[in-house]
C-alpha cells in the first residue's frame, strides 16, 4: 500500500527500532532505583535529556519527558496555568490548534479563565495586530501553534515569542508537527514553552516531550509525584526515550535535505494536478508552510468519500488529523479559513515522508482524476 498520511504518524526507522531493543535489554532498570541497575538507565536518561535540549538549543533541566504530544500539550499548559494563575485569569489560543488543547481550553473556559481564540486569514495565520489587542493585563499565558497538522501552515513564531515576552505572557508552542522538519531554537524564537511527539519522526508511539524554560516557574498538575522532576507521574520509559532521540538526532541531520525533497515531491504533485485538470483547490499558505503537508478541497466530493476510494486504490491519505477521525463535524481549520461547512467537508490531506517517491504521486494523482471522472458521470 502507498503510504500518504506521514502527518498523522510515521513508521519506526531501522535505527529507531535497533536502539529501543538495545536499551530494553541493557537499560531495563526503572531510572528511580537506587541500585546499580536504575542508576543506569538514569545515566542513560540524562544523556537523553541533554541531547534533545541541544537539539532545540534549550536547557537540560526544562526537559520532561512524556507519554507523547497529547500529554506534553496539557501537562505544559496546565502546569504553567497553575503556578501563574495568580497574576491573571486570560489566556490566548487559536481556532486551529490541536484537538488536545482545543478542548483543553474549552476546558480551562468551564473552570473560570478568560478565553481569546484568535482567528485566523483564508491561508491559516493569525494577524500580529490581533494578538497584541487581545493581550490584557491579566494576560499570563498564549498558546499558539507552530504548523498547523492539516495545510501545514506556519505561524510566525519568532515575531510572535517576541511579542508576547515584551509583554510578560508566557508562550507555549505545539511543535509536534514541525520537530524535526523545521530547526527550533527556543531562545531565538522566544519559546518558552513546547511540545514534541516521537511518533511523528520515526520514533515509537507512546513517546514524547515538554520543554519549560528552567527561569519559568511551574506548578505539578500531580501533587506529590516523583518522576520527570515531579512533572508526571509512572515510570519513566527509558528504552522508548533513548529510540525517541535517536530517531531526533537522525532526522535533525537531514532536515535540510529532506525538506528540499519535499518540495520538489510537492511540484511534482501540484504540476500533476495542473495538467490533469483536476477540480482541485491547495489549501494553506503559498510561502510559510510545511512543505511535506498538503491540504486539499476536492470540489463537489467529500472528502471522506476521496479517502475511502483512494483507501480502494491501496493508497493511504486523510481527512485531515488523526485526532478527529470518526466525527462527522467539518475541519475546524478550513471552518476557521472561511469555508462554509459543506466546503469544509470537502477537505483531504496528503503528507509525504522519507519513503514517498514521485511514482507514489503518479499513482495519488491517477486515483484522484478516476474519482474526479467517476462524479462528472454522475452529473
Amino acid at each position: 500500500m502507498i503510504y500518504l498520511d506521514y502527518a498523522a504518524t510515521t513508521p519506526m526507522s531501522e535505527k529507531a527500532l535497533q536502539t529501543y531493543v538495545e536499551a530494553a535489554s541493557a537499560y531495563f532498570g526503572n531510572a528511580s532505583s537506587l541500585h546499580d541497575i536504575g542508576s543506569a538507565a538514569e545515566r542513560l536518561l540524562t544523556l537523553c535529556r541533554r541531547e534533545l535540549a541541544y537539539i532545540i538549543n534549550g536547557e537540560e533541566r526544562g526537559v520532561y519527558f512524556t507519554s507523547g504530544g497529547t500529554e506534553a500539550n496539557i501537562l505544559a499548559v496546565r502546569s504553567l496555568v497553575n503556578a501563574h494563575r495568580h497574576r491573571g485569569n486570560h489566556l490566548i489560543t487559536t481556532e486551529i490548534e490541536h484537538a488536545s488543547l482545543y478542548h483543553l481550553f474549552k476546558q480551562l473556559e468551564m473552570e473560570g479563565f478568560s478565553i481569546t481564540y484568535l482567528p485566523v486569514d483564508r491561508f491559516g495565520q493569525i494577524r500580529l495586530h490581533d494578538l497584541q489587542r487581545a493581550i490584557t493585563p491579566k494576560t499570563i499565558l498564549a498558546s499558539i501553534q507552530h504548523a498547523n497538522s492539516e495545510i501545514g501552515t506556519i505561524q510566525p513564531i519568532a515575531e510572535i515569542g517576541q511579542l508576547l515576552r515584551r509583554h510578560g505572557v508566557i508562550f507555549h508552542s505545539d511543535c509536534v508537527q514541525t520537530f524535526g522538519k523545521i530547526r527550533i531554537d527556543v531562545k531565538k524564537m522566544c519559546i518558552d514553552s513546547l511540545s514534541i511527539s516521537a511518533h511523528k519522526i520515526y520514533g515509537p508511539k507512546g513517546v514524547g516531550a515538554v520543554y519549560i524554560d528552567p527561569r519559568i516557574n511551574w506548578q505539578p498538575c500531580f501533587p506529590n509525584a516523583t518522576h520527570e522532576y515531579g512533572f508526571r507521574p509512572g515510570t519513566v520509559n527509558v528504552p522508548g526515550i533513548a529510540s525517541f532521540i535517536t530517531a531526533a538526532q537522525h532526522i535533525c541531520e537531514n532536515i535540510e535535505a529532506e525538506q528540499t525533497r519535499f518540495e520538489q515531491l510537492r511540484r511534482h504533485f501540484l504540476a500533476m494536478i495542473r495538467e490533469k485538470q483536476l477540480p482541485i483547490t491547495v489549501e494553506g499558505h503559498p510561502h510559510m508552510r510545511l512543505p511535506h503537508i498538503i491540504g486539499l478541497s476536492v470540489h463537489g466530493i467529500e472528502g471522506q468519500y476521496v479517502m475511502l476510494e483512494c483507501n480502494r486504490d491501496n493508497i493511504a491519505i486523510s481527512t485531515g488529523s488523526a485526532c478527529q477521525i470518526g466525527k462527522q463535524a467539518p475541519s475546524r481549520t478550513m471552518l476557521a479559513a472561511g469555508k462554509s461547512a459543506e466546503e469544509a467537508k470537502q477537505f483531504i490531506r496528503v503528507s509525504f515522508g522519507k519513503w514517498t517517491t514521485e511514482k507514489d504521486i503518479d499513482q495519488l494523482v491517477s486515483s484522484l482524476e478516476r474519482i474526479s471522472q467517476q462524479r462528472k458521470e454522475f452529473e
